[in-house]
Order: structure tokens, then C-alpha cells, then sequence
């Protein structure tokens, strides 16, 4: 990343600018020869060179990418007003990957990994995804050399009954290993749709009875890795506005202390709204935190009609340096 520099923009905001760095020669001490001095320099950078980098930053991101699938038109899997996508939109939908260019991206949406590599390119990133047979599948596509460790799914996310037609996805829980050797546990969502803001009590509509129901599982989930005294993420598709005080976000404040990075913005995706895609931070990760590092890669076209081809969501991400 030497000499390089970038400033980012996007619909509701300017990122910050890069600082240029200088390096600076010390003169030689008192009693101290120049050739001393220019050897500790070098043994001070072989050393420097040696350990693990400090301050790295790394890119976390959610993206729904809207019914990605390989499978055939009017396959029995897919709902019948699904359209596949075409040649040209694995095209797009790669460049905005590379665009994107982060580190770790929770995908939702994807029909496995398969899939998610048209994205991500493999021989960079690993591709995990819930064990859990559905076409809407919940991944994680994470840079090399960070390490991935695939733990079980929180499969109770899954509230539907055994025999239902269809079934609610599993959460993807991994723990990330950095270089350096900081970790962070990561639970990689996509939750009922339906009910982005009913009050959940009061609400008769039967899929916020569902979603209400996922919400104390979550709640299990970032208490214990509280209790653990790690360094934790929940991110992506919550189907859930937050911008007021509602029942989700009180369970998550009330589990443990979080810092949820959309908070206070709005998404600029397709004109504009509130945001229903989401990245929270728990235990030592919310000092990890870049401050003003909240992005939405948002599409070139405004005509919504090509929603079907890219997403109907964009991307958004924020930095993190793991200490």
C-alpha cells in the first residue's frame, strides 16, 4: 500500500483525506560515529520489517446480492418472477466486487459458494457458507492470509417449523483470524423479511411473529461472546429499519454494549432511504473502528428496472484496525 493514496466518495459525504507519510533520518548522538548510527537504523527496520503490522486496516462488508444464482430460468427452486442472471451482469456485478475491494464480505442471497466465487475471486478470498440447503444462502467471502474458521451455524435463526415450505436461514458464525494474530468472531445474518417496521408486539402479521422470534437468539448469541470478552461482529441483511427505537436494536443494546456503524445515516442505494443492511461491533472491535469510514457502493444506474441485474441492495462497509 506504499504511496498510495485514496479519498472516497459517496451520495452523503466525503471520506476523509490521506495524510502523506515522510520518512525522517535522525542525525548521530553525542559519542555516537554516523556509521553506528546507520547500522542500529537498519537493524531498527530488519526488525520493523519482522513483526506483524500494526495499524493494518481491513475492510468489512455486508451485500445482498439479490437471488444470485447459477441455476436455469424457471428452475423448481426458484420463485417463478426470478430471472437468472445473464452474461453482462456477471460482468457488473464482479467489477462492483472488485470496487468494492474489501476484506470481508458477508454475503446474502447467493446460491452457495459456487456462486459467491463469481464474485470473489478464489485463489484471493475464502468462501464459507451456512450449512443449511436453501437457494438463499448466507456466506462469508474473507482475503487471504486472514484465516477463517468455520464454527457451527446458529441454525435456530431457522424458526420455521420442520416440515414448512420453506425455511429461514441459518447465521454464519466464524471466527477471523488477522495477521498479527487479533481475532474476531463474526455472525453473518439475513433475517425475516416483512417486517421492517411493525411494532413487534402489536403487529398481527404472521411474519413478525417470526422475526420477533429470532430476535432473543441473536440477543443468546452476543451475550456470550460478551461473556467471553471477545471481539465480535453481527452484520448484514437485518430487514429491520433502525433509525428510531424499536425492539431489535433494544435487545442487541441490551445483550451487550454495541456500536452499530449505520447508525445516524442514510442509505443512499436507489434514491435514497433507511437503511436495512447492517454492520454492529462488540467488545474490543468497537475500538477497532475507523471513525468516518461508513461507505455505500452505491451503482452507476439509476433506472430501477436494473435492480433484476445488479441488487436490489448495495454494498456498505466500514474499516477496521484490529489492535
Amino acid at each position: 500500500m506504499t504511496g498510495i493514496c485514496h479519498r472516497v466518495f459517496i451520495k452523503w459525504g466525503l471520506g476523509p483525506s490521506c495524510a502523506a507519510r515522510q520518512g525522517v533520518t535522525a542525525p548521530a548522538g553525542p559519542g555516537q560515529s554516523p556509521g553506528l548510527s546507520f547500522v542500529r537504523l537498519i537493524l531498527a527496520g530488519a526488525l520493523l520489517a519482522a513483526a506483524p503490522a500494526r495499524g493494518a486496516e481491513y475492510k468489512i462488508a455486508t451485500w445482498n446480492l439479490n437471488w444470485f444464482t447459477l441455476r436455469p430460468p424457471h428452475d423448481a427452486a426458484l420463485p417463478a418472477d426470478v430471472e437468472p442472471r445473464v452474461a453482462a451482469d456477471f460482468v457488473a456485478l464482479h467489477g462492483y466486487a472488485e470496487k468494492l475491494a474489501a476484506d470481508v464480505v458477508a454475503f446474502e442471497e447467493v446460491d452457495g459458494a459456487e456462486a459467491a466465487g463469481k464474485l470473489f475471486d478464489p485463489a484471493r478470498y475464502t468462501i464459507v457458507t451456512i450449512r443449511q440447503d436453501v437457494v438463499q444462502q448466507v456466506g462469508l467471502a474473507v482475503r487471504r492470509p486472514i484465516a477463517v474458521h468455520q464454527n457451527e451455524d446458529l441454525a435456530a435463526l431457522d424458526v420455521e417449523p420442520p416440515g414448512a415450505a420453506h425455511h429461514l436461514r441459518h447465521g454464519l458464525d466464524a471466527t477471523l483470524t488477522f495477521p498479527g494474530g487479533a481475532t474476531l468472531r463474526v455472525l453473518a445474518v439475513h433475517l425475516k423479511t416483512g417486517c421492517h417496521t411493525d411494532h413487534l408486539r402489536h403487529s398481527p402479521r404472521h411474519e413478525c411473529a417470526l422475526f420477533a422470534r429470532q430476535i432473543p437468539l441473536l440477543a443468546d448469541w452476543l451475550r456470550a461472546r460478551a461473556a467471553e470478552g471477545a471481539s465480535f461482529a453481527l452484520l448484514g441483511d437485518f430487514n429491520r429499519v433502525m433509525d428510531d427505537p424499536e425492539e431489535l436494536s433494544s435487545a442487541v443494546a441490551s445483550a451487550a454494549p454495541m456500536i452499530r456503524v449505520t447508525e445516524g445515516n442514510s442509505d443512499p442505494c436507489w434514491g435514497g432511504g433507511s437503511f436495512i443492511d447492517h454492520i454492529f461491533l462488540g467488545g474490543p472491535a468497537r475500538g477497532w473502528l475507523v471513525p468516518g469510514s461508513l461507505r455505500v457502493l452505491t451503482y452507476r444506474s439509476t433506472d430501477e428496472r436494473d435492480k433484476e441485474h445488479l441488487s436490489d441492495h448495495c454494498p456498505v462497509s466500514a474499516r477496521l484496525r484490529p489492535g
